[in-house]
Parts: C-alpha cells; structure tokens; sequence
C-alpha cells in the first residue's frame, strides 16, 4: 500500500483519488479552500442556488465508469441525469433562432433546414461526418490514453479530413475552425453555430484548428446532460464516493512546497509547516503555481508545455434571480450570438484593445423547481467567455460588461429586466480565489495539431513520484476530460510506466 498525497479537490484530482483508494492506496487530498470541486461550485441566496461552474454535462459515461470501477452503486443510483432536449437553442445575429435536438443528427439536419433553409441541414450533416473521422482518429490518444512519447505525430498531423472542391478540382484542408466554416458551411450562421463551441472553451476560431471540429461532434454524437440539483450535486457524489473508499481530506490545508529526496517526490510541506510524506504526489493545480511548489524541473526540451503565451480566457458570470416560473417548453440552454463575431474575438485576443463588446452569452434555465423558492421564480445563469487578465478588478469594468450581458440576455428571457430581482455577478477574479488558477483562467481540453499548441502537459513528470491532473494537464479541461484525467494518473501509478490506458 503507497501513501498517496494529492494536491487540490477538483474534479479530475477526486477521480484519481477514488481509483487510487479503490487499488488500495492510502490517499490524503490537501485541499487549500473549505470545500471540494475545484470549479464546480454553487452559489446561494434568498433560496435560490447557481451552478457557478459547469451547467451541463457531456460524455457522461467517464463518471459511470468511474462509479462502475469504485463501487457497487451506480452514477445513477447517487445523483439523477436528465437529457436536455433540445440540446440548445440558438439566436444568431440575424434574429434568427433554431433549436437543435438532443444526440439526434437527423434531427439537427431537419432543424437547421427548416430555419436556415438553402440546404443548411445537408451541410451540417456532412460537416459532422467528417468531424466524425476526427474524433475516430483522435479519441484514444486525446483522452484514453496517456500523452505520447512521441506526441509531435499528433502536433503535426491534421486529423480533420480535406474536402474535395468542385471548382478547383483538388481538395483542400481546412486548418482552423474559422476555415471549416468559411470553406464548408457557408453561411455564416452555421459558422457562427460552430464557432460557438470552440469559444465556449476560450477557443479563438481563427487560431484553434480544425480538429476542434470534435467538440461539436461529441455534443450531436453524445448527448449533453442535466444533474438534478445542479453540476455540483455530480461534484458531491465524487466526494462522497471517496470518502466511502476512505479517501481522507484535510480542508483548508495550502501545500506550499513539494518535498524531494535522492530526486524524488516524497511528501508535500503545508503552510502550518507540517510535512506530509507520501510515496506518490498527485497535483490538480494551474501550471503557474505547480512550477512555484518545486526547484525541480518539471519539462524538458521537447516536451508539451503549458502555453504561456496565448492570452487565458476565462468565465464571467451573471446570476439572476427572476420573479415569475419559467414557462412550459423554455429550452434549458440558449446560445446568444454576438452582434460583431470579429469584435468580440478581438477583446479576447487583445483585451487591451478597444475594450469590451456585446458577447456571446450562453444561458441556462434549467426545469429544476429545487433551484428557486416556491411560489414562481426562476434560477438562470449567463456565462460569457473573458480574457481573463482584462483588469476585471475594475468596477467600472464590471458594470459596463454586466450591462452587455443582460442586453444579450434579453433576447433568450422575455420580461428581463422588469422580472430582475437582483443579480450577482462572477468575474475571473472569484474564480482565481476559488481555484488558484493564475488570473481565474479556464482550460480547453487537448486538441491535435497546430504545432501543439492546444496540447496539454503529461500526466507524468521530469520529477519521479509526481504527477498532474485536471484540467491543466493532458487530456485538457472540461468534466470528462477532468474524469479522463483521473483515470490515466490512476493507471500510471498503479500499474506503472507500462500503462497504454483506459479500456
């Protein structure tokens, strides 16, 4: 049995601890807030309760397999899924709106045809085929298994197919988002509709490549789920799945350095000055502060960095307490489009530029009676994707960007401002507190190609005995790239450097 120390309670760092306990491990998790989740946080008030992280859940079968591989009971047996459909709704800048079934691609196709008419649908459909190829050749090496020795094969190699071109007769590779949508979709609502889900992650179209194309593909092909109470109720039944594997967590515990000896990691020192020992040190924290805990280095010459020089995006955050029930048949997800598409990558490419614009909102309403007081009022939650160093400490900033957000707000919620209680709002700033990320930047999960740039660090490092985990390390950020996450550094330490990954 190895004592295992893990630094943070996130969701990918719970996943690994729950594996670990179960190989029977001994595992301490030094987490430096009050409470577990990293990100999936909730936010209370006057009876009403906010997801503040995460709202909706893809890929859901990574935390039924970790629930299969901990326990006898059941991801189902300890929250309650609910399949959102429509999977969203979108408003784009024209005023049009679709809304697109859920895990049903001859639903979208019918959908988009009958919004967008000029054979809309049929060129989604065959943009989703080809997504499909990208995803079939990316899948393992992106979230099953551990990052590659040889990881520049997926830096160099475009997985998203080329397209034949009747007038040019050759084909042409796409090799950005923005191209995919340009070159194949041709409609810049269809554009728009892609585009929305790399900016989603902080992903800015023009630079992510066309192998982004997975993240569209994962949502038609899988499916996006509810949890009943909220994302953090999934964050509860992690935790309390570990402590029922005996999984010991010491709350308010900051590990301020990572002890070494004969070049190994041993333990971890805390801020009290307590020193931990332990055989194995598992990290769920921003590369930034994971780089201050040791001299040692954790990369070498051609290894997969963490980008340091692409400007980190993060999430801002309006919390809306509205007067009156939501009414029957209100999607649970609405996509606002932004007015200016190009402004609106601008501010986030160059926050220092000519400052913020009306954004992309994603609204959620969800039909969960538990997340409001009785007698009509509604619990809604508007993220919108920031740079995350943009100087959110400024309240004039706040405000100003608050206001853009309720505009675009308004035209998902009929009535906004006359059923507005009161709101909160969230910047980056409350997220750096939350999680210790450097400017409360949010991670994009692993994408191939582009040089990898939009690769993750390995799960192992230079350092022997420590390993990261979560959204900063391979296989990126989001839920189930945070359960994938948990399970690579679960099999790496269990069954050692041998480990070609989840089956």
């Amino acid at each position: 049995m190895a004592r295992i120390a893990v630094i943070g309670a996130g969701m990918g760092a719970m996943a690994a601890a729950a594996r670990l306990a179960v190989a029977g491990h001994r595992v301490v998790v030094y987490e430096r807030t009050e409470t577990y989740g990293g990100a999936v946080r909730r936010f209370e008030r006057d009876g009403f309760r906010f997801d503040t992280g995460p709202g909706l859940l893809p890929l859901p079968a990574v935390y039924r397999d970790l629930f299969v591989k901990t326990g006898k009971e059941p991801l189902e047996s300890c929250v309650e899924l609910v399949q959102v459909d429509p999977s969203s709704r979108h408003v784009f800048a024209d005023g049009t709106a679709v809304s697109l079934p859920n895990a049903s691609r001859a639903g979208v196709v019918a959908a988009l045809d009958e919004a967008l008419g000029g054979a809309a649908g049929r060129r989604w459909g065959d943009f989703l085929v080809r997504a499909r190829e990208a995803w079939d050749r990316t899948r393992r090496p992106l979230l099953e298994e551990p990052l590659w020795p040889n990881w520049r094969v997926l830096a160099e190699r475009e997985p998203y197919p080329a397209v034949p071109h009747k007038r040019l007769l050759r084909t042409r590779r796409a090799t950005t988002l923005t191209e995919v949508g340009e070159w194949e979709l041709r409609d810049p609502r269809l554009a728009a509709l892609l585009e929305s889900h790399a900016l989603a992650h902080g992903l800015d179209p023009r630079t992510a490549p066309a192998s982004a194309a997975v993240l569209p593909y994962m949502e038609h092909a899988f499916g996006v789920w509810y949890v009943r109470g909220g994302i953090r109720e999934l964050a509860r039944a992690v935790y309390e799945r570990c402590v029922t594997r005996r999984v010991e967590f010491t709350f308010g515990a900051e590990v301020t350095g990572i002890r070494e000896k004969d070049g190994r990691a041993v333990g971890v020192e805390l801020a009290d000055g307590a020193v931990a020992e332990a055989d194995h040190v598992v990290a769920d924290v921003d590369p930034v502060l994971l780089r201050g805990l040791t001299e040692h280095p954790l990369d070498a010459e051609g290894d997969v960095r963490a980008e340091t020089t692409t400007p980190r995006t993060g999430r801002f955050t309006v919390l809306l307490a509205l007067r009156g029930e939501r009414a029957p048949g209100t999607a649970h997800r609405t996509v606002v489009h932004a007015p200016d598409a190009g402004a609106e990558k601008d501010f986030l490419a160059s926050p220092g530029g000519a400052g913020p614009v009306r954004p992309t909102v994603t609204v959620l309403r969800p039909d969960d009676p538990s997340l409001c007081p009785q007698g009509g009022y509604e619990s809604v939650v508007v993220h919108a994707v920031v740079p995350a160093e943009a100087g959110w400490e400024r309240e004039d900033l706040v405000r100003r960007f608050t206001e853009l957000v309720l505009d675009a707000t308004g035209s998902a919620v009929p009535g906004l401002r006359e059923r507005l209680m009161w709101h909160e709002v969230r910047t980056p700033g409350d997220v750096a507190a939350e999680t210790g990320a450097a400017g409360g930047a949010v991670p994009a999960p692993a994408l191939a190609a582009a040089d990898g740039r939009f690769l993750h660090p390995a799960n192992t490092t230079r350092l022997p005995g420590l390993y990261r985990v979560g959204g900063w390390a391979h296989p990126g950020g989001g839920l189930p790239h945070a359960g994938m996450s948990g399970a690579l550094v679960a099999g790496l330490i269990v069954e050692g450097p041998d480990f070609r990954g989840s089956q």
